[in-house]
């Protein structure tokens, strides 16, 4: 059996009800209990794991009413999707933003399981090295790969 930590088990469920819904409403105490874990974690989850990066958007309230809700991006025009994806950042972007990216852009479809591939070794630390200047040049080849995709025809 492989072991997991509770981060990765509320990501997976989470997203297992996202499978049948395109948006769900949870209370962070509810999930805390369910989980046996802190508030906090819950929040953790969901700061990281579900980012407009990753193709959702979150919003909470506080309060005795609150709740925290996410909804699947849903991508209903290509070029508008890239569009927006562009400009989730300006002149720096860290190495994992862009992979965050790159993943979305492989689970819409855009990009093909080699090119993902091509474009995570392009972008990683590896390859930019520990240049002062590796979030800017990382920007700039993500801004060229997006740009180059909306002037294709999505196949």
């Amino acid at each position: 059996m492989s072991h997991q930590n509770i981060s990765d088990l509320i990501e997976a469920y989470l997203k297992k009800i996202l499978e049948t819904s395109e948006m769900i409403e949870i209370r962070r105490a509810e999930m805390a209990d369910l989980f046996d874990c802190v508030p906090s974690q819950i929040n953790y989850v969901i700061n990281t794991r579900f980012t407009i990066q990753r193709g959702y958007t979150v919003e909470s309230k506080r309060g005795g009413g609150g709740y925290i809700r996410i909804e699947k991006i849903q991508v209903a025009n290509y070029h508008q999707f890239l569009e927006q994806v562009n400009l989730l950042f300006d002149e720096t972007i860290s190495e994992k933003d862009a992979i965050a990216i790159i993943q979305k852009l492989f689970e819409e479809g855009i990009l093909s399981k080699k090119e993902g591939n091509l474009l995570l070794t392009t972008i990683s630390k590896a390859v930019l090295g520990k240049e002062v200047q590796e979030d800017n040049i990382r920007a700039n080849i993500m801004h060229a790969i997006l740009e180059r995709l909306s002037y294709e025809d999505k196949e």
